[in-house]
């Protein structure tokens, strides 16, 4: 039965005409069947440039601007629009395999465009061997790109390097086109689980993901084993804040393995550090390994926002920019309740009513207990609230992680970043360059949810859904 179920699930599996040795592997099974994500991204390139279709399609092939929008085109092109692409790319070069409707029409347009791009009046000449017809041009930009053809089978490619020395990548790329035409290739099991009209694949990295969508909405499936993420406990059952409404920039509920617990709080015990260097390390260090020691495992994140002109080119104000709670379970009120005890003796400490707070640079962190509920904050309000939320019964969760993001709270802290902040420190270019680029989709979006699975091998599966929101 086992070989059956076995053999039924590679039988449904998408089978990727990928060359060897690729850094990232884009394959559509059905090109026709691309209309929906497509649709998202132009959608989504109203907003933001990047998003549009025509700059992702357009690295589908070396040297041919394929649009599965447009059947007709593609047709016109030799390629069948039901066919599948797969498009591997190497450090070398890219490779794209393609299904032919017409090989005859197919061979001359890639003739024409392989002219165009050497610069020169070139007159193509194909040769065929062991049943495989191929061209191999120099480029005017520099590299080789031609083709492998048999049958209805089509790998294009075109080198990356070389100038004007040919490096011999050129012949490398062909001869793996030539491979690829003449083989069937194999269904890949990693992709049969997951839905999608698209799929990537990151063969270094561990990552395989599944696209798909509609014109308000992009979904993405996948699993990965290289994610920066603590191992979670595979069934998440009833947890204390499973009936809590999402809200905020960031809300995230998860039940972390004794593992993940050990490395998150590993993670809390150095922001606390950071923010407190006065603070004794040991102690520091004992306090966080006892509190560990007494966490069932559910957890909470909640980030309300980012504060107005946070001063991010400072440890400290990297530290206090998000207004954000964490809370945890405890196994034991009057255990946990001890263990916090050293905090009172810490430089800048004071009492609460219910716990301690510390007086640092740049802000005061909170920590705070209440039956069998610890919340440690770096805003008063923030943590206040996340524990007056908690309700006194949980609620059943599908899964070990699941998150919701508010886009325009994102959008808003994005916004707080200013050219001078790049100026004062580097690192925070990729945001600021985010908020450019993505600000003004992810104002216009609703939300963006999903979930986490961890699986076997240290791997996690998981799954988002972002919701453009409704044009008015």
């Amino acid at each position: 039965m086992l070989s059956f179920v076995l053999a039924a699930s590679l039988a449904a599996a998408p089978s990727p005409r990928a060359a060897t040795a690729s850094e990232t592997v884009v394959h559509i099974p059905r090109l026709d069947a691309l209309q929906g994500l497509t649709a998202f991204l132009a959608e989504a390139g109203q907003n933001a440039a990047l998003m549009r279709p025509a700059v992702w399609l357009a690295e589908l092939h070396p040297y041919l601007a394929l649009d599965p929008s447009q059947p007709d085109s593609l047709q016109d092109m030799g390629i069948d629009p039901a066919g599948a692409v797969t498009l591997s790319v190497r450090t070398t070069g890219r490779v794209s395999c393609t299904r032919l409707s017409d090989p005859k029409r197919f061979q001359q347009k890639a003739a024409e465009r392989l002219a165009a791009g050497s610069g020169k009046s070139l007159e193509i000449k194909p040769t065929t061997s062991a049943g495989v017809t191929s061209v191999l041009v120099p480029r005017e930009a520099g590299g080789q790109a031609g083709y492998a053809l048999k049958g209805q089978e089509a790998c294009a490619f075109a080198s990356g390097g070389g100038g004007f020395v040919d490096d011999g990548q050129g012949k490398v790329l062909l001869k793996e086109a030539s491979r690829l035409v003449s083989q069937t290739p194999k269904a890949d099991a990693k992709l049969a689980p997951l839905p999608g009209a698209a799929y990537v694949v990151m063969p270094k990295r561990g990552l395989v993901v599944g696209l798909d969508g509609t014109a308000s909405e992009l979904r993405m499936e996948g699993t990965s084993t290289e994610l920066p993420l603590p191992p979670f406990q595979s069934a998440s059952g009833t947890s204390p804040y499973g009936t809590m409404k999402p809200g905020g920039l960031l809300f995230s509920r998860a039940r972390m393995a004794p593992a993940g617990l050990a490395a998150a709080m590993g993670s809390v015990r150095a922001s606390i550090q950071q923010a407190c260097p006065a603070c004794p390390a040991a102690e520091v260090s004992s306090v966080a390994r006892e509190v560990t020691e007494r966490l069932t495992g559910h957890v909470l994140v909640a980030v309300d926002g980012v504060r107005s002109r946070p001063n991010v080119r400072t440890p400290e104000g990297r530290f206090f920019a998000s207004r954000l709670a964490l809370a945890a379970e405890v196994t034991d009120a009057t255990a946990m309740k001890k263990a916090l005890a050293p905090l009172a003796k810490f430089p800048g400490a004071r009492a609460l009513e219910d716990g301690h707070a510390l007086d640092v640079k740049g802000g005061s962190l909170f920590v705070r207990l209440k039956g069998r509920q610890l919340v440690m904050g770096n805003d008063e309000a923030v943590a206040g609230s996340v524990l007056a939320s908690i309700p006194e019964t949980g609620g059943m969760l599908p899964h070990a992680v699941d998150y919701s993001v508010n886009p325009q709270r994102v959008a808003s802290g994005l916004k707080q970043i200013s050219l001078m902040d790049v100026v004062g420190d580097q690192r925070l270019a990729a945001l600021f360059t985010a908020g450019l680029e993505l600000g003004p989709l992810l104002t216009r979006s609703a939300n963006i949810t999903g979930w986490l699975d961890s699986a076997s091998g240290g791997a996690h599966r998981f799954s988002s859904r972002w919701t453009l929101a409704p044009t008015r």
